[in-house]
């Protein structure tokens, strides 16, 4: 079992833009490959995201009206949302809202898991503090033809090679997918 975060991201280092956007990332061309999101999330038995990630897909998924835009990909697997505030529920979703230390809240959603692994959805700076608790074990990066400038970064933590090593890399039409162990902090 590991945890991970698999995302996309710009060549500059940016999940989304300053206005919280994904368009850069619906532009890219994958070559009309198969999609690796379904192999992966097969091995997923439970997941993270923040508030604004959630946000996202009630927004532009429209998942509160049309549930089954929610649970056609996740199904009934547990999701973990951290926030501050009191957020719509998806009806039918398997949802955790939670706030605080990630650590008692990462062994709840391992037990969860089981033989599966953990996914951070993201944002980055939810899944900065999973990598600060010594609790993120793989980076899964599609890094996309495209650079922001601004935005929301990929990690906002320092993290140099001491911490990460490459085990992986291939290419996805104009995406180059890395992969990378990560080690606990010293």
């Amino acid at each position: 079992m590991r945890t991970q975060y698999y995302t996309a991201t710009t060549i500059d280092g940016y999940i989304a833009d300053e206005n919280n956007s994904l368009d850069w990332l619906f532009e890219a061309d994958d070559g009309g490959e198969a999609n690796p999101f379904g192999d992966f999330f097969a091995g997923v038995g439970a997941f993270a995201m923040g508030a604004t990630t959630y946000e996202w897909v009630l927004a532009h998924e429209n998942a509160v009206e049309e549930p089954e835009k929610w649970l056609s990909p996740y199904g009934d697997t547990p999701a973990w949302i951290f926030t501050h505030r009191e957020l719509p529920r998806i009806p039918g979703a398997n949802l955790h809202f939670v706030r605080g230390d990630v650590a008692p809240v990462h062994r709840a959603m391992t037990a969860a898991a089981g033989e599966k692994n953990v996914w951070l959805v993201g944002g980055g700076e939810l899944v900065g503090s999973f990598a600060d608790a010594g609790l993120l074990d793989e980076l899964i990066l599609g890094v996309a033809p495209a650079m922001l400038g601004a935005g929301a970064p990929l990690l906002p933590r320092r993290l140099t090679s001491r911490r990460l090593s490459l085990t992986s890399v291939s290419q996805l039409g104009q995406f180059a997918n890395l992969r990378y162990a990560v080690r606990p902090p010293a």
